[in-house]
């Protein structure tokens, strides 16, 4: 089994952080998250590649297990090639709620990791849904199980697909993930809140919208005056 390198919380959020911050899209963690000014608002993001596969679904909020695959060649013919027991046990050690983020190594992806047999045993392993690079299938199957596909393309076999890394860094859409890491996906895609401002965040966000609802609702209303407006901005 691959080492771990994580970057697990010393205090993991309760039930209640977490549903604070599932409450939020994407888009809103963002806003809340630049507030606290701890990373350049370019980082922490995945690009426009990987998104939300089931948008009628709620966001969701958990601690990375990761992994690598491969499904270009069979898994006899890969020294790479790990275990599935190996990975589950991985998945078992990050605490929960978990989400899967998958870095495929196949580019453009060529087999599915991600189906309905592998939906509900990663539900029953704890798991909300998956973030990935590579690709998904059995969308009907998934999406009735409310276990969210945050994936870059959609696929029809599973090729040769094996695991070939656990529980080290990924990359995918972009970003650099780590074992532990807080992650927060939708129909936007997916973003990485930081450890130390984690049960900050959903409050942050609620003073965003606070603003931003000042601001359509002016822009709405009868006095809306675009000379005003800048006024409105300040407050």
């Amino acid at each position: 089994m691959t080492a771990i390198d994580d970057h697990r919380p010393t205090a993991p959020l309760s039930e209640a952080d977490v549903d604070e911050l599932a409450a939020w899209p994407s888009p809103a963690i963002a806003n809340a998250i630049e507030t606290f000014d701890v990373r350049p608002r370019t980082e922490g993001f995945m690009g426009p590649e990987v998104i939300g596969r089931f948008p009628e679904l709620r966001p969701i909020v958990g601690y990375a297990v990761t992994a690598k695959i491969r499904a270009s060649v069979a898994p006899a013919d890969d020294p790479d090639a790990k275990s599935r027991a190996d990975w589950l046990r991985h998945i078992a050690s990050v605490p929960g709620p978990r989400i899967v983020v998958m870095q495929d190594l196949d580019q453009p992806p060529v087999g599915s990791f991600w189906g309905e047999v592998q939906a509900n045993i990663h539900r029953a392993m704890g798991c909300l849904g998956v973030i990935t690079d590579g690709g998904v299938r059995d969308l009907d199957e998934a999406r009735a199980l409310g276990f969210q596909f945050v994936a870059k393309e959609v696929l029809v076999s599973h090729a040769y697909v094996h695991l070939v890394e656990i529980g080290g860094p990924v990359t995918v859409g972009g970003l650099e993930v780590h074992p532990g890491d807080l992650m927060h996906a939708d129909q936007h895609g997916a973003i990485h809140i930081p450890h130390e401002i984690a049960r900050e965040v959903a409050a942050a966000a609620q003073s965003v919208e606070d603003r931003e609802r000042r601001i359509i609702a002016f822009c709405q209303s009868a006095e809306f005056d675009p000379e005003k407006l800048e006024d409105i901005y300040g407050r």
